[in-house]
């Protein structure tokens, strides 16, 4: 019962505290992810362990210069959307009545081809469904603000952390243990977050190609769409996929431009998505399908768009956690995908 209680009391405490558990949830991504570009910038580094002078010079300014590429990769996504991606993605907008009307009359022509009953309503309408997200996303700029202070607070506090949290326990078996999780965290989380965002970024550069290259139109905003969705695991793929082909369907004179659309996204989702992400992650993401589809609908259902952006991050986290306490190892056996989880440090 008293479980029961906690569990509930938790759910509505995620709930009522979206709006500010959620720009420090952004905040927290995007200090990690910086962190992450920083690490992997870091090991072209010829020096690993300095012991002169000079070479503790060299590498504290090769350390600062590796923050600030990190930096500079970020705003140039941040440029590249604001210069290239939104003009594009507000003529999309634009347009969505007249989308809609064609998609209506796309339908009726399936309806009169295949004998089907035929019911306008049955369509979704599309410019609300963007007017929600765009709220959303709206909502989530707002609050951008908070998520820049609180990214410098973590910044801040980075350095000193190590030293906070040893002074955090007086027992060193337990100190030990929780760092080992704390540090298993980390290094799954970055690796995550690092080979995702490159494996996105490389099928929306792709897929930005291909799309430009069989003449579908707005190929920057489907490209977009396709980097950011691939961090929602299970339907993002689907979602980058049917928004491209349902445009090129119902806006094609003939069928051959939405087949080579469907075929070339597909297959890129196929190959960079099922096949090569996983090589990359190892066994980072050791996680049951079925688990990661439950958590994505309990985020969404908590947190809406950014809770199912993160789900994946959180269940990572949660998964680890279980592992290390024998109360809980049943939750990780659960949630993994062969039954094969993280070893346990001993106490």
């Amino acid at each position: 019962m008293n479980g029961i209680i906690i569990c509930t009391g938790v759910i509505l405490f995620l709930w009522l505290g979206r709006s500010i558990l959620i720009p420090l949830l952004i905040a927290a991504f995007l200090w990690y992810l910086m962190n992450a570009i920083s690490d992997y910038y870091r090991k072209v580094l010829p020096i690993k362990n300095p012991s002169t002078k000079s070479e503790k010079v060299y590498y504290y300014i090769f350390n600062w210069l590796s923050n600030i590429a990190s930096l500079a990769t970020i705003c140039l996504v941040a440029y590249i959307f604001i210069t290239q991606i939104k003009p594009m993605l507000s003529e999309l907008i634009s347009i969505l009545p007249a989308l809609q009307e064609k998609l209506a009359q796309f339908g009726e022509y399936l309806s009169n081809s295949v004998g089907l009953k035929f019911d306008a309503n049955m369509i979704p309408n599309i410019t609300k469904i963007v007017a929600n997200i765009g709220s959303s996303i709206a909502s989530a700029a707002t609050s951008m603000g908070m998520v820049f202070v609180y990214m410098i607070f973590m910044f801040i506090e980075q350095s000193t952390f190590n030293q906070k949290f040893s002074s955090l326990f007086t027992n060193k078996k337990q100190y030990k243990k929780s760092r080992y999780i704390l540090d298993s965290i980390d290094y799954n989380m970055k690796k995550y977050l690092f080979v995702k965002t490159i494996i996105s970024a490389i099928t929306g550069v792709f897929s930005f190609f291909w799309l430009q290259a069989i003449g579908v139109e707005f190929a920057g905003v489907w490209a977009f769409i396709v980097f950011v969705t691939s961090y929602i695991p299970t339907i993002g793929a689907f979602i980058a996929c049917a928004l491209p082909i349902v445009y090129s369907l119902v806006m094609s004179p003939t069928l051959q431009q939405p087949i080579l659309t469907a075929v070339g996204l597909i297959a890129l989702q196929i190959i960079f998505g099922n096949l090569l992400e996983p090589k990359l992650t190892g066994k980072t993401l050791n996680i049951s399908t079925l688990a990661i589809l439950i958590n994505l609908v309990f985020w969404g259902m908590i947190w809406g768009i950014a809770g199912m952006f993160f789900s994946v991050p959180l269940l990572v986290a949660i998964y680890i956690i279980c592992a290390q306490f024998d109360s809980t190892r049943w939750i990780s056996v659960l949630l993994s995908a062969d039954g094969n989880i993280p070893e346990k440090k001993e106490d």
